[in-house]
């Protein structure tokens, strides 16, 4: 069935490994973010079969419905107070940044005669989560007095809200809080946690992660292949993992502009049109319920979108290599926003590949085996 995407789960696994590989080489340690494809069992199991050390969700349900996966497993999203004990039963660490959060997570953590560790979030100029740095030994005095709760790491956002470039100082920054606070109160720190794809470029950098820089959280790198400070594709990454695939519903020529008063269209927004005469088109069956037009890219040659309504989408095909013809099947690349949306619409069919040929049920079951 159309639309679908395709997954490649060996070029998911051959990301992953290199980035593992690449990252160990500097005793960095990944944090595999599934979050970009609603966690699909598939893939996450390709990415642990890559060599990823943690599984890492903003969302609890996704990591509620891997807890018989043998590996770790980290909240990245704050905890909400409606999900604590999910978080305790569910999760091996979570981010915080919130005394009151920390102190239901001890209390439900006690009732579960555990404990749970957890990874302070420091604010280093993003202004997303975070406690502001220079508040961090006053947070820290209170947060060792919980009961029930470790303080295994320390961590950093940076880019994906504010767009704030991660630099080798600013992480620095992070490991020198990181220090201080071990030494005033004797904590034994497993993670330092440098941010996510946005830092991997500091890979290829010379002056590179400080020191105490070990782990990264990483999704659009191994998914996609590219760093996210600017948006470069990293050789030796696979950047074509995910392919969408819509069918053709009509092929018309129409004139470009619309004919008559021009008002709001279904979401609200005016149209603006350019004036390119009669042209060819082609609508193919998806849409913006199921992904913003923007967030995708037309792979066959010269082939332009124009635009969507809620369930169709119009191409430009007036100057395509080929015919296109209703039935036949276009192929589009996918940027990060389209690859989130997509992967958790259900109307969008996924098909698993393993070296670029479909997985049938069997060979499926057979390949989610993993060792971790």
């Amino acid at each position: 069935m159309y639309p679908q995407v395709e997954v490649d789960l060996k070029k998911i696994e051959r990301n992953t490994n290199t980035m593992v590989r690449d990252l160990g080489e500097k005793g960095i340690s990944v944090m595999a973010v599934t979050k970009g494809f609603g966690a699909k069992r598939e893939i996450v199991q390709a990415m642990l079969r890559g060599g990823a050390q943690f599984i890492a969700d903003s969302r609890i349900q996704n990591l509620k419905k891997l807890k018989d996966l043998p590996a770790r497993k980290v909240l990245l999203r704050l905890p909400q107070k409606s999900e604590i004990d999910d978080v305790v039963l569910y999760s091996d660490y979570s981010l915080n940044s919130e005394i009151e959060t920390l102190r239901l997570l001890g209390a439900s953590a006690i009732r579960r005669r555990r404990i749970h560790k957890v990874i302070i979030m420091v604010d280093l100029g993003d202004y997303r989560e975070g406690i502001r740095y220079h508040k961090v030994p006053e947070f820290c005095r209170e947060a060792v007095r919980i009961d029930g709760i470790q303080i295994a790491g320390f961590g950093v956002n940076l880019t994906c809200f504010g767009g704030v470039i991660p630099e080798s100082d600013t992480l620095k920054r992070l490991v020198e809080i990181t220090e201080a606070m071990k030494k005033e109160h004797g904590l034994k720190i497993e993670i330092v946690s440098g941010g996510s794809s946005s830092s991997v470029y500091l890979l290829y950098e010379n002056e590179g992660f400080p020191e105490g820089i070990n782990n990264l959280r990483l999704g659009e790198v191994i998914l996609l292949g590219k760093e996210t400070a600017f948006g470069k594709h990293l050789d030796g990454l696979h950047d074509d993992n995910f392919i969408l695939k819509a069918q053709v519903i009509e092929v018309k020529e129409k004139p470009s502009v619309p004919h008559g008063r021009i008002g709001m269209d279904a979401f609200g927004n005016k149209p603006v049109y350019r004036d390119r005469g009669i042209i060819k088109r082609a609508i193919v069956a998806i849409g913006k319920q199921d992904v913003d037009p923007a967030a995708i890219y037309p792979l066959e040659a010269d082939v332009e979108i124009i635009g969507a309504s809620s369930d169709h989408m119009i191409l430009d095909v007036s100057r395509a290599v080929r015919e296109y013809n209703v039935g036949d099947v276009l192929r589009f690349g996918l940027k990060y926003g389209g690859l989130l949306s997509l992967m958790t619409s259900m109307y969008v069919d996924k098909v698993y590949l393993e070296d670029g040929s479909p997985l049938s049920i069997d060979e499926m079951s057979v390949n989610l085996e993993v060792t971790v």
